[in-house]
């Protein structure tokens, strides 16, 4: 949940940003479009003055002025500003890159909107053509509505997962009251194990009550007044019988048992 609402906070910045920018661009254009002339084929009419050469309509020498800029140009990587159209300023800005491991420095134009936004063409590099080189800049602006679209994309394609993100942060995610619903089903599950491998207490109960009645209180054998109680009848027919009997027919006893008896023969190996 924590890392939704992570991830919800980078969203909310990221629509923000893009949402201020679309508001930004529309400015500009708007800006623009009050302030534009364009002649009868509806194209603008490029009013360029560049520094150096600001009383000049000449395309000529405009573009070699440009092209001076671009080469000699240094501004650690900060924006100057070397011209103007329609209002806009006209910068330039020194980059440094690498090519074949050396480090080089390359210039960009740029015209700079009302407030943040920096509108280029053709990545901000200046064309070897004269009269292209002078219309980087009305073209610049030309693309303020491709700079709208571009970041709405972004805010839909970012905004796309939002509603997930926010159902997770808040605690409402379906999955949450699911998994507690197994970790219950798995809690009920366990204790009837533990009761299906435990014995019950009735039949520990009904085991003793047996051994009772058949041993009497406290597992004991039965007594010889007991045993002389179940089988009276026996008792009494020794008690009749002569003594003279009684030894014959313990003798016959004994043989009966000894008959009985089976000795088993030691094995030889």
């Amino acid at each position: 949940r924590d890392a939704a609402t992570g991830k919800l906070a980078e969203i909310d910045s990221s629509v923000s940003f893009h949402s201020d920018k679309i508001k930004e661009a529309k400015a500009d254009l708007a800006c623009f479009e009050k302030r534009v002339d364009r002649d009868t084929e509806g194209l603008p009419i490029n009013k360029l003055t560049i520094k150096g050469v600001e009383g000049s309509t000449d395309i000529e020498v405009i573009a070699a002025r440009l092209h001076e800029i671009d080469e000699k140009a240094r501004t650690k990587g900060e924006y100057n500003k070397v011209g103007e159209i329609y209002g806009f300023s006209v910068m330039v800005k020194t980059e440094s890159t690498s090519k074949d491991l050396f480090d080089c420095s390359v210039n960009r134009f740029f015209v700079k909107g009302q407030e943040s936004i920096y509108y280029t063409y053709n990545n901000g590099k200046l064309a070897s053509d004269p009269k292209l080189a002078c219309q980087n800049f009305i073209n610049a602006l030309e693309r303020i509505p491709k700079v709208i679209e571009s970041h709405e994309k972004e805010m839909e394609k970012v905004s796309a997962n939002k509603e997930v993100y926010t159902t997770i942060a808040s605690g409402a995610w379906k999955k949450e009251d699911e998994l507690r619903s197994l970790k219950g089903q798995a809690a009920e599950l366990d204790r009837k194990i533990a009761l299906t491998l435990a014995p019950p207490e009735e039949e520990k109960e009904t085991e003793e009550e047996k051994q009772e009645q058949e041993y009497g209180v406290s597992g004991k054998e039965p007594t010889q007044e007991t045993r002389s109680s179940v089988d009276p009848i026996s008792h009494k027919q020794t008690e009749n019988t002569p003594p003279s009997e009684q030894v014959t027919q313990t003798s016959q006893d004994n043989r009966g048992v000894m008959n009985r008896v089976v000795i088993s023969k030691p094995k030889w190996r």
